[in-house]
């Protein structure tokens, strides 16, 4: 299930690179709390971006 806004999708980035070790976990504890409460795979859905398609 992706994000439903694009603050959202920014987020679940940030905690799914905290999870792989990328970003230090000190660079936000919620999101932090948040990558150990998720696997990757939740994490990488939520930060995927979605293609909006346009109406005619």
């Amino acid at each position: 299930m992706p994000a439903v806004s694009e603050k959202q999708r920014k987020a679940m980035a940030i905690a799914l690179s905290i999870k792989q070790g990328k970003t230090p976990k000190s660079y936000s504890p919620k999101l932090s709390k948040l990558a150990k409460s998720m696997t990757e795979k939740q994490l990488s859905d939520f930060a995927k971006k979605t293609k909006k398609r346009r109406k005619r």
